[in-house]
């Protein structure tokens, strides 16, 4: 059995996945698509860069993340289909994502989350050191938030499926009740949070492309990580909050009913959602590698 990974070069997490697959499966997996079995598009909007030869020829895995299906047009069901046509079982990394794709597809799907590298997300043990060499004072109360708001580079054009505009409410309510607090954000296109906050006078401060070393010391000293999407497939932040034992609540999205207490996700108002840091760390640690990958080998070795 040999794989081939679909790749996109965009600097996101599937990039990673891809580079932690072939380090950690060298024995059944493969570089060249055409020495491959089965091929995993694990980007489904950069399929055609894969030749439709190799497709035709060979055993496909898709992998989707979720569907917005207000922006679910005749061009995306065409591509949808056009893919569908190669697919042989479809991989989404939530149960909420599955019963989405339900609606499109007949096709086998099987839901596991993504593995989680605990060389890379773990919880450290200096938290006010780690604190200090960032530039936060110990009062400080830091809410953290490591996901993409802006659609393109338009400041006033939020990425609404991520809730930045919720987001930007539930952090704007807890400043008026604590002025400790100071907002942490990384990764990019960070344009609409950032313009909002200076308007309302909220202390930020962003760390816009950051190493894995230098991401994980900031779950660590967070007191809360919000997720506040309206859609979302993982988000991975959820599972690298869990592990790195960081306090986290969330809109009920994606994955967070599976890893989650029930009591940490919220509906309308977010004060009612407490941080379960033991329930969340218990809930992930299935996913830790090599466990976490065993799932998908388990998948590749079905469609054979």
């Amino acid at each position: 059995m040999r794989i081939y990974l679909s790749k996109i070069n965009e600097s996101w997490i599937i990039d990673r996945i891809r580079k932690e697959w072939y380090k950690y499966n060298k024995d059944i997996s493969t570089s060249r698509i055409k020495k491959s079995d089965i091929i995993w598009v694990t980007s489904p909007w950069a399929w055609k860069k894969i030749p439709e030869n190799q497709l035709s020829l060979k055993k496909v895995l898709c992998s989707y993340y979720h569907f917005d299906f207000d922006k679910f047009g005749k061009n995306e069901e065409k591509s949808f289909y056009d893919l569908d046509s190669y697919v042989d079982e479809y991989h989404v990394i939530s149960k909420k994502t599955k019963l989405q794709l339900e609606k499109l597809t007949d096709k086998k799907i099987t839901s596991i989350p993504f593995w989680i590298n605990q060389n890379i997300w773990f919880e450290e043990k200096e938290k006010e050191k780690i604190k200090k060499k960032f530039g936060f004072s110990q009062n400080d109360y830091l809410v953290g938030s490591f996901q993409r708001d802006t659609e393109g580079f338009d400041l006033k054009s939020p990425k609404l499926s991520k809730g930045p505009d919720l987001f930007l409410n539930i952090v704007s309510d807890m400043y008026e009740r604590n002025k400790n607090l100071i907002v942490v954000l990384t990764g990019k296109r960070r344009n609409y949070l950032i313009e909002n906050f200076k308007e309302r006078n909220i202390p930020f401060k962003y760390f816009e492309m950051t190493s894995f070393k230098t991401l994980n010391q900031l779950y660590n000293i967070l007191d809360l990580y919000i997720v506040s999407s309206r859609v979302e497939g993982g988000p991975q932040a959820i599972l690298e909050a869990a592990i790195t034992k960081t306090p986290i609540i969330s809109s009920d999205v994606g994955v967070a009913p599976e890893i989650l207490d029930k009591t940490s996700i919220f509906i309308d108002d977010y004060k009612q959602a407490k941080p379960q840091i033991d329930v969340a760390f218990s809930n992930t640690t299935p996913y830790l590698i090599p466990q976490g990958m065993k799932k998908f080998i388990s998948i590749f070795e079905s469609l054979l």
